[in-house]
């Protein structure tokens, strides 16, 4: 087996320049990730390496630094402590219980990005786990994440991924272990405030506060400010996951980052049918985190991040008053930013508050027809739409209405095309992708994402990948499982 070492001759080159470790010593542990027996890489996203200024080597190298095996020139590996709410029971510590954070690169954009394993061994957060992952989740989040961004929406995302030769034990027996590199703009989460909060550590929560605020947030002058510009951005992506009919499905505080970036791909799925109350997760038993309950939870999410806010203010009741209606005002900016989403996305530029009843109403037909999401959105405009209706009169009932309003818009059309994919990553896909991979054919999971880089594009060739499942390939649930 390969020890961790430092390298510095590799042909791959990653120019780091990390700040995190600067931060108190309580807010993360120094480790090297752990080797593995024999890592072979499976993909490099070599246009998104470009992007970030690492320079891209043999495979041999790559498949040596992104399973941990050797920590390159420059890197700080640590792994970050935080707390949360998970299914809305407080753990005072949890943390990077199978990710080690190599460090961070400021790319040539001038962003600043985290570059981080998981699936890389235990940590002091591990928490009695083995800090591994299977191959499954890996190349889950992989694909996911990659879609994802290809739709516009904030997201980590996925830089290599390799297997371990090392199997990594589950319910279901022995599985193929692989490690995951992620990169997101930072790795802060609503968590990490709660884990110095809960220990009244206001000195460092004062630091972490500063820190996020320099690298994400350099406009706001303090924590009311930090507070405002968060819920707005997370307003944004709450709004945009739900106009795609995306299901985080594990929204816990720990899972709900700083940035505004959707992260941590466990139990996701995307509708097929569109069903509001919809829940994948294996885990979510009362549908806290279902479909169209993520708009209440993010709400949810963002007062326990002002609890940890007051802490710093001199005036703690006059705090608690402006934080409240910070957070109370969330609901209303979540609606209008879904509200103009869901307008351009049947063809209004600029939707009104008169447009919400039609809005509501196609969903409501949908739902009713067990409509296709995806599929219907994506072929309004075409004879095509009242095909995904159960009843087909349903639509015709509602393109009266709808015809009506969008006859005086410009570009509707265009505007319809640009903003409702025809493609996503679909459950039932994905799971066949895993399984091939399992068995050493990753022809499917190349072919989803030559087709998911490119979600808004008519591509013929790949009309099989628009067919919502038969009923034997539907999904029930899905798993943490990493």
């Amino acid at each position: 087996m390969c020890l961790s070492t430092y390298v510095s001759t590799m042909s791959l080159h990653i120019p780091f320049d990390n700040t995190y470790a600067r931060l108190p010593s309580t807010a993360y542990t120094r480790l090297n990730p752990m080797p593995v027996k024999a890592p072979e890489l499976i993909r490099f996203n070599a246009p998104l390496a470009a992007d970030l200024g690492i320079t891209e080597g043999t495979n041999a190298d790559m498949a040596l630094v992104f399973s941990g095996n050797q920590v390159p020139g420059g890197a700080d590996p640590l792994a970050q402590a935080y707390a949360g709410h998970q299914f809305g029971g407080f753990s005072p510590q949890l943390g990077d219980g199978r990710a080690n954070l190599l460090g961070e690169v400021l790319a040539p954009d001038g962003q600043r990005y985290d570059i981080q394993l998981k699936g890389s061994g235990p940590t002091p957060y591990s928490r009695r786990g083995d800090g591994r992952a299977w191959l499954g989740p890996v190349l889950r989040e992989y694909v996911v994440s990659e879609a994802m961004h290809a739709l516009g929406i904030p997201t980590s995302r996925a830089l290599a991924a390799v297997k371990t030769g090392e199997p990594v034990y589950r319910e279901t027996g022995a599985l193929p272990g692989a490690v995951l590199t992620r990169v997101a703009a930072s790795h802060i989460r609503v968590g990490t405030f709660q884990y110095f909060a809960a220990r009244r550590d206001t000195t460092s929560l004062q630091a972490l506060l500063e820190y996020t605020i320099a690298r994400h947030y350099p406009d706001a002058d303090g924590p009311t400010s930090f507070l405002k510009a968060v819920i707005a951005r997370q307003a944004k992506l709450i709004a945009s996951w739900m106009s795609v009919g995306f299901i985080h499905g594990v929204m816990n505080t720990d899972n709900t980052t700083i940035s505004g970036e959707t992260i941590d791909y466990g139990p996701c799925a995307y509708l097929d049918a569109y069903q509001p109350g919809k829940v994948f997760s294996s885990i979510d038993a009362q549908g806290r985190y279902a479909f169209d309950n993520q708009r209440n939870v993010i709400v949810w999410n963002m007062a326990q991040l002002a609890t940890c806010l007051v802490l710093l203010m001199p005036d703690a009741d006059k705090a608690v008053e402006d934080f409240t209606a910070a957070v109370h005002a969330m609901p209303d900016l979540i609606q209008s930013q879904w509200h103009a989403m869901m307008g351009r996305k049947i063809g209004i530029e600029t939707a009104t508050p008169e447009d919400e009843p039609l809005i509501l109403d196609l969903l409501s037909r949908m739902a009713d027809n067990r409509a296709d999401f995806t599929n219907t959105l994506r072929a309004l405009g075409t004879d095509k739409a009242r095909d995904q209706f159960l009843d087909p009169k349903a639509f015709d009932a509602w393109e009266v209405d709808w015809k009506a309003r969008i006859g005086s818009e410009t570009g509707a059309e265009a505007r319809m095309h640009s903003t409702n994919p025809a493609f996503i990553a679909r459950n039932h896909q994905i799971e066949q992708m895993i399984q091939s991979a399992v068995a050493g054919d990753y022809a499917p999971m190349d072919r989803l994402l030559r087709v998911l880089a490119r979600p808004f594009e008519d591509q013929p060739d790949s009309a099989d990948l628009m067919r919502p499942p038969s009923p034997s390939e539907v999904v029930q649930a899905t798993f943490c499982g990493t």
